[in-house]
């Protein structure tokens, strides 16, 4: 196996470190062509489709990716700002603000960000890392449940990386924190916001990306992970069981998904009286295709079109203050151990003198 060239090397450098921050991914911009290549890689991964690959391959090439890029294309233009994607605008702030309050906390951190599928890499930029001499990284999924289809996706990009780097980095990697109290707190918080501004409704519906109830199965944590968030936001917003609920959305395909469903379950409401709903997606840390079109904008007309006659949607934590704190605690948590101090320029010129006096540059 040929491996990848190192970046050049000093003794004596200083062992830096590093948060890489991964979402999940977004297309570079709202065009068929540009939909076309980001389904190609997304739908591609095992870890999100699980039908043998010379199945899908043949569904995938010769159906899905003639007909869907053009109508997501659409969605996403819908969405899309002057900075582009949210999604990539917001992962891009929480990146910048991590990195901010870990440098006013006084540790020495370089903190990027990455995605799945698209650009920047996960690959890419861990390239980028080394280059700068960096020998520790923490790797950080965006997404607070863990599931096989998300979280393990990033770890498998990592791996596959590393499979050909001849020096690879000390490596750390957050599997979860759907149940962190300070990632909770920052979730009741930006509904308190909410509700002091908007007013609270009859039902606050928590909705959660949906995934194959044939993993749950299968031993995913996925489901009961997003449960146990629901019931602790719930907790911690003093609602009682009848004051909300917990659904799943974004289904795709025809095998049944985790249920209940989100837009059944808000034309259900309406049906059945409740005039207005908030709602939340808590597994979502930055607001994307999935909250602002599919919530915010098809779920809402379902809900008024059946009945209803107040939906108001709760943004995802975004750039918000606490999640950002949150976060950095998060981070120095799994990072126990490291040296996270600023290095020592004169002692490091002292080392690299000492080293070349002894001819042992490399």
């Amino acid at each position: 196996m040929a491996f990848n060239k190192e970046p050049s090397f000093q003794h004596g450098q200083a062992a830096k470190t590093a948060v890489l921050y991964c979402n999940l991914g977004t297309p570079s911009a709202p065009t068929a062509p540009a939909l076309r290549k980001y389904l190609a890689e997304f739908l591609g991964d095992s870890r999100v489709v699980e039908i043998p690959k010379p199945i899908w391959w043949l569904i995938l090439h010769g159906i899905i990716l003639r007909v869907r890029p053009k109508k997501s294309a659409a969605k996403y233009a819908s969405i899309w700002t002057e900075g582009g994607s949210p999604l990539k605008v917001f992962t891009e702030q929480q990146a910048q603000s991590l990195g901010t309050a870990l440098h006013e906390r006084g540790h020495s951190v370089t903190v990027r960000y990455a995605m799945r599928y698209g650009q920047p890499s996960i690959p890419e930029q861990l390239d980028a890392l080394k280059a700068e001499g960096v020998q520790r990284v923490l790797i950080v999924p965006a997404y607070p449940q863990y599931s096989g289809t998300t979280t393990a996706s990033v770890f498998d990009a990592v791996y596959r990386w590393g499979l050909k780097t001849r020096l690879v980095p000390e490596m750390r990697f957050v599997n979860r924190y759907h149940d962190d109290p300070r990632y909770i707190a920052a979730l009741a918080q930006t509904v308190r916001e909410h509700w002091a501004t908007h007013g609270q409704a009859e039902k606050l519906v928590m909705s959660f990306h949906g995934v194959p109830e044939r993993t749950l199965y299968l031993g995913d944590p996925y489901h009961c992970e997003c449960m146990k968030t629901g019931r602790l936001l719930a907790e911690a917003l003093g609602l009682s069981k009848d004051q909300y609920k917990l659904t799943f959305q974004s289904r795709f395909g025809k095998a049944k998904w985790l249920e209940p469903y989100t837009e059944p379950t808000l034309i259900a409401l309406a049906q059945q009286g409740v005039k207005k709903v908030d709602v939340i997606c808590p597994g979502f840390t930055g607001d994307c295709l999935e909250t602002l079109e599919e919530i915010q904008q098809e779920a809402q007309e379902a809900f008024l079109h059946a009945g209803g006659e107040g939906f108001s949607y709760i943004p995802c934590l975004n750039n918000h203050a606490q999640w950002i704190e949150a976060l950095a605690d998060i981070s120095l948590g799994h990072m126990q151990g490291w040296d996270l101090s600023a290095p020592d320029e004169k002692a490091l010129q002292a080392s690299r003198a000492r080293a070349l006096a002894a001819g042992s540059q490399v």
